[in-house]
């Protein structure tokens, strides 16, 4: 043979070579993925043979399928509408999954290796069970409470988000991101529909699809300063403690001042760290956080749970793969040579410049303050029943501790300036009769929008322990946002505390 012919040869072996490895690729490792594609309609068919289980809340379905007669058998409605939205997420024929719906779907569609028993019993009978049924950790008092209040706010800002949290166990009470949307159209069968009433959401300006309180970060403001409280208060400074303050400072090497939201807050030229929080005094965290440093700052906050990518923090069942979470992050606080920058981590120091923060973890923030610096895993899911609702697959929900950021000793400080803050400073409105309340307010300059409105809070019973922690956020609300904020999340606490099973 030629060497012409013994090159095209090896290079035709070569080929076919190629060609084996693709097909046992696809055969062996990709089967599963095409198999499960939703864009596989076969599967789509089968997958509606079976009918889907109920999520629910306080014993009550938020989302069920209907028999249809149709070629898929059942069609999945949302009775909870546009309010458990961002909780339960969607389930359409031809688009992706999301929420609950996407992390449960195993259980859900009656998939799961854990429903085996359920399967073989079915080809005996001839029966299509159906899936398993998840129950959540949502409160419906509290989360009506928190999507009307948000829907009704009386600065009328269209968006923002709630969220609430069980501080000893991280069960979330309540989760609202608006606007809002219904998922009904969205899984719809006439995939033309479908797809439109998709397309018209996303489009949206106002961003209905978005879950704010997950996936979207904003500059938190004076939220911030608990975390640099925290700092403080480990590297030698005690409450009463008196730091630098005063109307106006300008960080070296900057000619931009920091000064305070009135004339009438910390004008003295100094201040007890006590009196920083509770008056949100600016120039006072500003020169603190100078003095502690860009490491002892951001260690402090990754410590809390900024600046960490860490795949296990997603909220559905817990130790599970769940809904993502954006990471919230302290941004840059030094120069383009590396050294620091005064000005910047001056600005960082009371929640702005490049600090972006996720409404769940100012939650998580003030869930740990609650619970003696323990910060608790968030999740979702409480339950999983069969689809006779006896058999249990997944039983109540063991609590995870996350992470301690700071000692009891130090988390009793945070508390104390918090309940200050509510008692005596900003964030009167929160209060609630027969409770102990502490928060923190935040207004947050982003650009040349209004300023941002945040709250962070708990909420102590008479015995002292935590039974909720809060996040509140009004986007581009303005000067008053943040007392609006402070007064939603306090009629959101006092709904999660009102409810059946709560402490």
């Amino acid at each position: 043979m030629n060497a012409p012919l013994r090159r095209v040869g090896l290079v035709v072996i070569v080929l076919f070579g190629l060609l084996f490895a693709n097909l046992n690729w696809i055969q062996a490792y990709k089967a599963d993925d095409y198999r499960n594609s939703d864009y596989n309609g076969r599967v789509q068919v089968a997958e509606y043979e079976r009918k889907r289980g109920n999520i629910e809340a306080g014993g009550t379905a938020l989302a069920v399928s209907k028999e249809t007669g149709g070629e898929l058998k059942y069609l999945r409605t949302y009775p909870g509408g546009p309010k458990y939205a961002h909780v339960i997420g969607y389930k359409p024929v031809n688009l992706a999954d999301t929420g609950i719906e996407e992390s449960e779907n195993e259980f859900l569609a009656g998939t799961s290796d854990r429903l085996i028993g359920d399967r073989l019993r079915d080809l005996v009978t001839g029966d299509e069970t159906a899936g398993a049924n998840v129950l959540l950790t949502i409160s419906k008092q509290a989360q009506d409470v928190a999507y009307e209040q948000l829907r009704k706010n009386r600065l009328g800002v269209k968006k923002g988000a709630a969220i609430a949290l069980d501080p000893s166990t991280g069960a979330v009470q309540a989760l609202v991101s608006m606007p809002s949307f219904d998922p009904d159209p969205l899984a719809s069968h006439d995939t033309d529909e479908a797809t439109a009433a998709f397309n018209e959401l996303q489009q949206d300006p106002d961003g209905p699809l978005k879950n704010r309180v997950l996936k979207e970060v904003l500059p938190p403001g004076s939220t911030f300063k608990i975390v640099t409280a925290a700092a403080a208060l480990e590297n030698g400074v005690t409450t009463e403690t008196k730091i630098p303050a005063g109307p106006s400072w300008t960080p070296p090497t900057s000619g931009q001042p920091i000064g305070n939201a009135a004339p009438s807050i910390c004008p003295e030229a100094e201040v007890t760290l006590m009196n920083a929080v509770t008056e949100s005094c600016n120039t006072g965290f500003a020169q603190l956080g100078v003095r502690l440093g860009a490491d002892t700052l951001k260690e402090k906050a990754r410590q809390f749970g900024f600046d960490q990518d860490e795949d296990d923090l997603t909220v559905g069942r817990i130790g599970e793969d769940g809904e993502s979470v954006a990471t919230s992050r302290t941004g840059s606080m030094e120069n383009a040579d590396g050294s620091v920058d005064p000005a910047a981590l001056a600005q960082s120091s009371i929640g702005q410049r490049d600090v972006r923060m996720t409404p769940l973890q100012g939650a998580l923030i003030a869930a740990t303050v609650a619970h003696d610096g323990r910060q608790m895993s968030p999740y979702l899911v409480s339950q999983i029943l069969g689809p006779d609702r006896t058999t249990n697959y997944y039983p109540t929900t063991k609590p995870r501790e996350l992470r301690q950021p700071v000692s009891g000793e130090v988390a009793a400080d945070l508390r104390a300036m918090m309940v200050s803050a509510v008692e005596n400073g900003t964030g009167r409105n929160a209060r609630i009769g027969g409770y102990t309340v502490g928060g923190k307010t935040g207004t947050a300059q982003d650009g040349d929008k209004p300023p941002h409105g945040w709250f962070i809070g708990f909420a102590l019973d008479k015995d002292g322990k935590p039974v909720s922690a809060v996040c509140v956020v009004l986007e581009s609300a303005g000067d008053s946002g943040s007392a609006e904020a402070a007064r939603i999340a306090g009629q959101i606490m006092r709904a999660a505390i009102a409810s059946p099973g709560s402490r």
